[in-house]
Order: structure tokens, then sequence, then C-alpha cells
């Protein structure tokens, strides 16, 4: 496959998140770089914008593959370093993860850490969770003094601000002159890479848009609720634990909240239904009673692009087209580390960085 020399022309189709950072990294390395996104600057198209953005390898070791867990740690490290790059403010905050639950759902939540510490035997350098009884939690989580009367502190963890993220992207992009083609929907076959004036490289990071190419590729539903609870301060993201929807809260600055919990095995993007929004709001009002006053701000839904094995991979189309796809629920988790094992792959043409966290990198058929 091509390895990439300075500079080459590179096509870019997606600014959604991932597709963002590629041209950062590209445009800092002096390629010329042309974005193509189907929607606006504001990535209202794009997975990303509807996050709560959360960094939290070992929470998500319950649900996931010990490679996702490894690209989650290793973003801890990188997110810093990418975010030092731009010039506007992003909210970055690693302050760890609490996880509470209500006394009827004790063993929920026992099966819960359970997990935890089974994942941390497979792998050691994930940090020791603590178990908090109400004295302790109290002292963790002051906001939620009385309320619960044990606890899981999850050390290490962070989140981000993912819209602040993204817009800060953009004006950095537009500083490093990037292209952008906004409102111009392009697929892989509209170019015709190493050709006279053509792109050398084209690299796919649609998400779901990519689904003409990858019919492998299908949408899980989220829906996540955005609230400003000026009654409520809480230091960290916390999730509550619950038999049908673990709920999660992510608090961002100025008394702004990320509420979100629901997954479905649809690729609806339509508003978000009555009920799914009761329940939500209902356990949120449980964990906080001053959420009851919150000023609901913003009622999302989106589909996140997910393979079959709810892994994320990279595909050469032919030697001149990648495709980086499939990172789920995982964006903000993940992305550092796809960043780098797809730059590793393009430099040099190495994937010891894919192997590291069990990245599949197809090649083109018949190679």
């Amino acid at each position: 496959m091509i390895a990439l020399t300075s500079p080459s022309h590179i096509a870019i189709l997606g600014a959604g998140l991932m597709g963002r950072l590629l041209a950062l990294e590209l445009a800092r390395e002096g390629h010329r770089v042309d974005m193509f996104e189907a929607k606006g600057p504001e990535a209202d198209g794009a997975a990303a914008r509807v996050a709560a953005a959360m960094l939290a390898p070992l929470a998500e070791s319950a649900i996931t593959e010990p490679g996702v867990v490894r690209m989650g740690q290793y973003g801890l490290t990188r997110w810093p370093e990418l975010i030092a790059q731009l010039q506007e403010h992003v909210f970055f905050q690693q302050n760890g993860t609490l996880v509470v639950w209500h006394r009827q759902d004790t063993a929920d939540a026992n099966r819960l850490c359970g997990l935890f510490e089974k994942n941390r035997r497979i792998n050691p350098t994930l940090p020791a969770l603590e178990n908090l009884n109400a004295q302790r939690l109290n002292d963790v989580e002051p906001a939620l003094q009385g309320r619960f009367t044990q606890g899981v502190y999850l050390p290490g963890e962070g989140q981000l601000d993912n819209r602040q993220l993204l817009a800060a992207l953009e004006k950095t992009l537009t500083r490093l002159g990037v292209n952008f083609h906004w409102h111009t929907p392009r697929e892989t076959t509209d170019f015709a890479p190493g050709t006279a004036g053509q792109p050398d490289l084209v690299i796919d990071a649609r998400g779901l848009g990519a689904r003409t190419e990858w019919k492998s590729l299908r949408g899980i539903r989220g829906e996540v609720v955005r609230v400003y609870a000026p009654e409520v301060t809480l230091q960290r993201p916390t999730r509550l634990v619950h038999p049908r929807y673990p709920l999660y809260i992510a608090p961002k600055e100025n008394h702004l909240f990320v509420i979100g919990a629901t997954e479905i095995e649809s690729d609806d993007m339509s508003p978000a239904s009555l009920r799914s929004v009761m329940e939500l709001l209902s356990a949120l009002y449980t964990v906080h009673s001053g959420f009851a006053e919150a000023r609901i701000l913003e009622i999302a839904t989106q589909c996140r692009p997910t393979l079959p094995d709810n892994l994320p991979a990279v595909r050469w189309l032919s030697e001149r087209v990648l495709q980086v796809n499939g990172l789920y629920r995982h964006g903000y988790m993940i992305s550092p580390a796809m960043l780098d094992v797809t730059l590793q792959i393009l430099r040099t043409g190495s994937t010891e960085l894919a192997e590291r966290f069990d990245v599949p990198v197809h090649q083109p058929a018949g190679v």
C-alpha cells in the first residue's frame, strides 16, 4: 500500500471526530488536506456531536474487549497532547469515575464490580477500583451526601467537552490551511487517487456514511439529554447501576450536564421517545434531587457506526484508499489510538500499534 511522502495531497471524507483528528496530524506534517463533509462545520451529522465524551477504560471493560480497554488507556495519555495543539480552550478532566447504585440494585452492582476485577486480572495495568462505604462516598463526592450508602471509585478515568473539541479542531484546521468542502458528500468512487489532478490518497472516515461501501456497518442508536443544573455540582462522571437502563452523567463546565443511558440496535435517527426520556430523567432525579429544577437544553439522538463484532477496523479498499470505521460507543475513548494506528500504517506500513490494540487491518481483495 502507499507510503506517504511529504508533501502529499490527501482527501479526507467525513469531518467528524476521526476525520478532524487525522486532518490535524496530516496538516501539521505539511500535507495538503481537502476535507469533504455532507453537513456543516458544527458536525451536526456526526455521532461525535451527540456524546458524553467519557474516557473510561475500566468502566467500559465490563462490555468490551481487552484491545479496546488498552486503546482507552492509551487515549488518556494522548488526549492532553492532542488538545495542547489547539489554541482554543477545551475542557479536559481526569478525575476518575464514580459508580453508585440504590440498595435494591446491589446484586447487579456486585456482578458489575466482579467484571471490573476480572478485567483487572486480564490487564494488570488498569488501576485498582476503590470500594466506598457511605462515609468515603461522601468524601469522594460531597454532592451525593446521604443519597447512597455504597459505591465504587475508578481512579484515573477522564472526560472532555466534545463540542468544544470539535469547534477547536475546526478552527485549528482552518489556520493550518485545510480546505473544507462543507455540504459536499462524496464517495470514494468519486476519486481516482494517484492520477493527474487527483489526490495522492483518500481516507474515508465517514462513519455510517460509508455503508454504501462497507456493507457490514450498522447503526447503534443513542439518546442524550443536555441540561443546565445550577443546583448540582458533581466532580466527575457518575454512573448509576440499574437493571434496565444504566445511566451516565457527565458534568461539563458551568453546571452543564450530559446524560445518557439508551443503546438500541437501530439506525433510526428520529427524535427520542417519550418513554425513554421519562425513564432517563426519572433515574437522573434519583441521583440528585437538584436535577428537578434543571433546564433541558437539548434532547438529541444519533447512531454510532458499528461493525459486527462491535470493534473498530482499518480497511484498504485499494492501494490509495483507506477506510477507518467502527468506533461504536467508544469514539472519544479510542480515537487517539485509532489515529496513531492509521498514521503508523500510512507513514511506515507497520501494523505494530494495530497488533498491540487488536485492530484488524484488512487488505484489498486479491492482496
